[in-house]
């Protein structure tokens, strides 16, 4: 049995549901449980506060966890990196009232700084030459500056309402981070042998994100230049239709590329092209 460290609540918490049921792991999201098991797949979900998660990894208290890049660098846990799994994507910044006139890091020495990640923040001042007061406070760290607590935040920002709404203007990004699968690095082989299981079906699920399945019916007069603008992962599947005159083209679209593509193949005088979207792509 493999256990995995979630994050009890929270954006990442529901990011990292929803990535395990569409790999058909089926989990109980009971926010009552501490500990609940999978009904399909030999894993446990062990809920805990973010924070908690790398150390209950580096100890072996849970096999692997989904965590912050954030925790995961300001806990320095003796964990391993697995797997960036590119969701739940932040990043740390330094944060000042909008109405000051920023010139540079140098405004930063002799001022306070609010923040939770003092770890990364104490680094990143070290390395850049400045010399200001660290205040570590746990939640809303972004008032801190309007109640006359701190000069500045240092702080995940995500779509930077936050910030707005409380009168601060983001000036430096400090780290950008993601959701990451650590391990721990003495996990018998069996468990290694089940997270494999579990990355195949994450990387089918992966490859499969903003791609389109197309089929169309094309002119076989016109199938060399249809075939030459579809960027498919390998040649398109051709099938014969009644009429001799045409052919069934499939293949595989990258939704960035998606609607350049169609107008493409519409010159070129595809018809009946048919879309439907991918639930998981093995390669």
């Amino acid at each position: 049995m493999l256990r995995i460290a979630v994050q009890s609540k929270g954006r990442l918490f529901e990011d990292t549901m929803q990535l395990l049921s569409e790999a058909d792991i089926k989990v109980s999201a009971s926010k009552r449980t501490l500990l609940v098991e999978a009904t399909n797949f030999p894993l446990e979900v062990l809920y805990l506060r973010d924070d908690d998660i790398p150390q209950s990894v580096a100890s072996g208290v849970a096999d692997i966890g989904v965590v912050g890049e954030n925790e995961f660098v300001e806990k320095g846990a003796e964990a391993d990196i697995i797997s960036r799994l590119g969701f739940s994507k932040c990043r740390l910044s330094l944060a000042i009232p909008k109405d000051i006139d920023y010139k540079g890091l140098e405004w930063f020495n002799g001022k306070t700084i609010a923040t939770s990640y003092p770890v990364i923040l104490k680094k990143f001042l070290t390395d850049n030459h400045i010399n200001a007061e660290i205040h570590v406070i746990t939640g809303s760290v972004e008032i801190s500056p309007g109640i006359g607590l701190a000069d500045a935040i240092f702080d995940i920002v995500s779509s930077g309402s936050t910030l707005v709404s409380n009168n601060l203007r983001e000036v430096e990004i400090v780290m950008k981070s993601e959701a990451l699968l650590i391990g721990h690095p003495g996990m018998s082989q069996e468990k290694k042998d089940l997270l494999n299981q579990m990355l195949f079906r994450f990387e089918a699920v992966r490859e499969a994100e903003d791609k389109k399945y197309v089929r169309m019916n094309a002119p076989k007069a016109r199938l060399q230049e249809i075939i030459s603008v579809l960027p498919g992962l390998k040649s398109p599947t051709i099938i014969p239709l009644a009429d001799e005159e045409w052919c069934s083209v499939h293949t595989v679209l990258d939704q960035k590329r998606f609607w350049e593509i169609i107008g493409q193949l519409k010159e070129l005088g595809a018809q009946g092209i048919l879309v439907t979207p991918i639930e998981k792509m093995i390669l």
